[in-house]
């Protein structure tokens, strides 16, 4: 099998992007949080399982291309916030979810961040755990900020990764 292919996400992608997001969580990104990231200028990008050992570099997520996970995250002035980060369900704990965090931290690099923001929900000790693997550090909470039901929410905790500043 070939190994995954990492691309910057298009409006023509949407619509497998917001499938995999709708398989992967009870409270979705709509498509319209997708198509307002691209219009932004978001960094979005999607990782994919080639349909064949050697694709071209410029090909959206093309017949018998995999969708494996896709990340979504912003630059404000000096920090980078992961606005999304989703792995399809059926592929998790593969490896997929690192590899999307290991591509945001290298664009948060070039970009010169200092720093990598993200909320996970409180509950969710697996990507805590992983987050935690990859260097991040559990530095606040934020009440009530993931809906669970009509009537409930849970808490986010607000984790961050120091990065280094080049001189």
């Amino acid at each position: 099998m070939s190994a995954p292919w990492l691309q910057a996400m298009q409006a023509s992608d949407l619509l497998a992007v917001h499938a995999v997001e709708q398989a992967s969580h009870a409270h979705p990104w709509s498509h319209g949080n997708f198509a307002d990231s691209l219009r932004d200028g978001h960094w979005a990008h999607m990782l994919l399982r080639p349909p064949q050992p050697q694709a071209p570099a410029s090909w959206h997520v093309p017949q018998g291309a995999r969708l494996l996970g896709h990340a979504v995250a912003w630059l404000g002035v000096d920090e980078v916030h992961v606005l999304n980060l989703t792995v399809a369900p059926d592929v998790r704990r593969q490896g997929h979810a690192s590899g999307l965090l290991q591509a945001v931290r290298g664009w948060a690099q070039r970009q010169a961040a200092h720093a990598i923001w993200l909320e996970v929900r409180v509950g969710n000790a697996a990507a805590r755990a992983l987050y935690r693997a990859a260097g991040y550090e559990e530095v606040a909470t934020r009440a009530r900020y993931y809906p669970l039901s009509a009537t409930q929410r849970e808490d986010a905790v607000v984790m961050r990764l120091p990065l280094p500043v080049a001189i």
